[in-house]
């Protein structure tokens, strides 16, 4: 690209200068197709400049439009009685009573992480925590889903070698990142979830969820209204960290076939401390009533706040670049018009208000530049005052909401017949469960996890309750300007390539119903959703029919739970080689506790206590770790789930947490039932013995809508008659005590050798 002085302005009418000569390819290398190109010229009237190229290129990649998945996303169901704001905005916003609100929405960071780890997962918790006080909201929890390729083992083979060494310095330095910026920035991180999978080897997936509360006359929107109001850039100086973030990693694989890098942009550098000037700075603007619309800066830096607020408000823009600070001199127009450099945000000021915004911003030592005024028309003009010319004039709306809507090719895998009706039933039994326990307990996706969650803070603001290690993480509704409240809320993120990579619809419905059933083992009832998308290539025909099962599923399953689907992100292009991931939708669910009182039961076994399986019986092990990770497996089908059964057994759950009838309460799930049983044996450092169950299929197991339940001896019989009275199975299959795990007939190990294996599994 030419340096700025060799821009050709747009001449008066919207003529372009004939000197304007654009490199035919350039487009390309933008990530626009031929036929994008040709629409814009039809928008515009004439061809674009440079810099409208460069903004287009931004604003109509797969990270900013969803044109590949905006025809499918729309399937889901967005809307109840208590969301407050849906799908579109930054984040999305439920009404929790007493006055509340509470924001929450999920990002991911892939591509950014795969190249610089550490920078790569700072800058997404950056910027899932503007999104989240863009609203208004105060965040005040973090969680995260990460995936990362295998990180040891004995490779002969040195690429594998290789790859593993790499995986393990990615895991490192997302950890590291995560805790390095929540830490500093002072948001306790309090839930996630760690796997490993040799299909994010070169690939990893880096979701992070954020949630906040406001009360509820807080609420702002980013949209720009009222002409003659003031564009204020709020934060850190422009720099040319992250260009080209959205346009290139958001619309092409991390490496071509030859393993060529030539397309990476440099990753984003975040600073927290700036973050938290910005964040208090950012709710004294909005308490005091001197901001119309806030819109924080990520993807497509400038160009996007400044048209989706200018779009959303039915209004244009006029931008003068020279009253950008910028940390780095000889910036060109495009550099400065599509930086990602972080911790900036865009707020719409009414003139008469801005001496105010000053006040309010230098007490909090953060920078304000007025760089441009709402206007009526729509357009968005791009000016450079100091040289007197105008950069740039394009419809503010088509670069916001008019990009391509594709509906790209779909075909179902060529699954060998043979393979798919072989049954993972079939497998022979272990000749020893207890063995294959240990050996599911050390697996590090199954194994302890506090290794990791020891670097996080969770314990700031004094909120959390439950900490990361549950089935869902419990905190306190408690923020400064909120009003009181005994309310609590639950989180949990889920998802499982597995059962995706093996029916993206049935598994997606599994893993909304685990999500779902988390939340419920604290007491809470289930009531909003976010979701993280993370696919392969969508020129891949098989990609999107993935993505398309996918969203049928999760759609399924949320209509049935009566879950709206607040929010969300997809991301495409993970691939590698020409190599896809595992389709691996994430789900961040938020539950509401009416009265928190006292913190919920937990999983944690109390010696004499009876053990109750609450929910049908289970025995498919189609997609389960002990069939793929144990045995290699990985055909066969997903057991059944019965949504209208989920919805009962969650009901239940909830019921008896909050009457207190049950002292321990834990999922069944990653690992199945024999897992769950030594999760709870561990947590409560007390054996346990079990009868009754049908074989290594019934033990290893992940059959959904299945729950462990503790009770005192005295409390044994309501716990039967309240699941009894509902239509749920329920049977007592044995009681704790003792320092052994005992399944009859099929295994027997001592607590404190599951311990052994599962504490140490995921360190070394």
């Amino acid at each position: 690209m030419s340096p700025a002085e060799d821009i050709d302005p747009v001449l008066p009418g919207g003529r372009v200068s004939p000197a304007e000569d654009i490199d035919l390819d350039l487009h390309r290398q933008l990530g626009l197709t031929d036929e994008e190109l040709v629409t814009i010229e039809k928008i515009l009237g004439r061809p674009p400049n440079r810099l409208e190229l460069a903004m287009y290129s931004v604003m109509w990649s797969e990270h900013c439009s969803y044109k590949s998945s905006r025809v499918h996303l729309k399937r889901l169901p967005t809307t109840a009685p208590h969301v407050l704001v849906g799908p579109g905005e930054n984040a999305g916003v439920i009404d929790v009573g007493d006055g509340i609100a509470v924001a929450l929405r999920i990002e991911s960071h892939n591509h950014p992480s795969a190249i610089e780890p550490y920078q790569g997962a700072a800058t997404g918790v950056g910027g899932i925590l503007r999104d989240i006080f863009t609203m208004g909201a105060r965040p005040i929890a973090l969680c995260d889903s990460l995936w990362f390729g295998p990180t040891g083992g004995t490779r002969a083979d040195a690429s594998d070698a290789a790859d593993t060494a790499r995986s393990r310095w990615i895991a490192e330095g997302v950890v590291s990142g995560i805790s390095g910026y929540g830490n500093s920035v002072g948001v306790p991180t309090v839930a996630g979830e760690i796997t490993f999978d040799p299909c994010f080897a070169s690939n990893p997936l880096v979701n992070v969820m954020c949630v906040g509360v406001l009360p509820v006359e807080r609420l702002v929107l980013g949209q720009a209204s009222g002409a003659g109001n003031l564009a204020v850039l709020l934060g850190s100086s422009t720099g040319r960290d992250g260009i080209g973030g959205v346009s290139v990693l958001a619309s092409a694989p991390l490496e071509g076939g030859d393993g060529s890098s030539a397309k990476r942009p440099s990753v984003q550098v975040g600073d927290p401390y700036e973050e938290k000037r910005l964040i208090e700075a950012c709710l004294a603007l909005l308490d005091a009533g001197v901001v119309v619309g806030i819109q924080d800066l990520g993807g497509a830096g400038l160009t996007c706040a400044t048209s989706e607020t200018a779009a959303r408000g039915g209004m244009g823009m006029e931008v003068d670049l020279s009253a950008v600070p910028r940390r780095e001199a000889g910036m060109e127009p495009f550099e400065v018009m599509t930086s990602e450099s972080q911790e900036r945000m865009l707020a719409i000021v009414p003139p008469e208000k801005m001496p105010r915004v000053e006040e309010i911003c230098a007490r909090w030592e953060v920078a304000a530049s007025v760089v441009g005024r709402v206007t009526p028309g729509g357009r968005l003009i791009v000016r450079d005052t100091i040289g007197g010319i105008e950069l740039a004039s394009v419809p503010a709306a088509s670069l916001a909401d008019e990009a391509p809507l594709y509906e790209r090719p779909m075909s179902a895998p060529s699954w060998d017949a043979a393979v798919r009706a072989d049954a993972a039933e079939h497998l022979p039994p272990p000749g020893d469960c207890g063995s294959d326990l240990l050996a599911l307990l050390s697996d590090p996706s199954v194994s302890d996890k506090s290794w990791a969650y020891r670097q996080y803070d969770h314990q700031l603001f004094l909120n959390t309750v439950v900490p990361p290690g549950g089935d869902a993480s419990v905190l306190k509704l408690k923020a400064p300007g909120l009003p009181a409240t005994n309310k609590g809320l639950a989180i949990s993120v889920d998802g499982n390539p597995r059962w995706c990579a093996l029916d993206p619809r049935a598994g997606t419905a599994m893993v909304v119903a685990e999500s779902t059933l988390n939340v419920a083992c604290t007491g809470a009832v289930p009531k909003a959703l976010v979701n993280c998308l993370n696919f392969g290539n969508p020129e891949h025909p098989t990609v999107m029919w993935q993505l398309s099962e996918a969203i049928d599923g999760m759609s399924a399953a949320c209509r049935a739970l009566r879950l709206p689907v607040v929010g969300g992100n997809v991301s495409f292009y993970n691939e590698s080689g020409g190599v896809d991931i595992h389709p691996t939708p994430v789900v961040g669910v938020v539950g509401l506790i009416d009265h928190l009182l006292r913190p919920p039961p937990g999983m944690a076994l109390t010696d004499g206590s009876v053990l109750f399986l609450l929910g049908p019986p289970g025995t498919g092990l189609g997609g389960s770790r002990w069939a793929t990770s144990l045995r290699g497996f990985t055909g066969g089908t997903l057991p059944a789930l019965n949504l209208n059964m989920h919805v009962s057994l969650i009901d239940i759950v909830v019921s008896l947490v909050r009457q207190r009838l049950v002292c321990g309460v834990h999922d069944i799930s990653d690992g199945g039932m024999a897992v769950s049983l030594a999760e709870m044996a561990i947590a409560g450092g007390v054996g346990v013995a079990v009868s009754g169950i049908e074989g290594h299929a019934e033990l290893f197991s992940e059959a959904p809508t299945r729950v462990l339940l503790a009770a005192a001896p005295a409390e044994a019989e309501s716990v039967e008659r309240f699941a009894r009275d509902s239509g749920v199975p329920i049977r007592m299959i044995g009681s704790a005590g003792g320092d052994r795990i005992r399944v009859a007939g099929l295994l027997d190990v001592t607590v404190a050798t599951a311990r052994e294996a599962w504490s140490t599994g995921f360190p070394e």
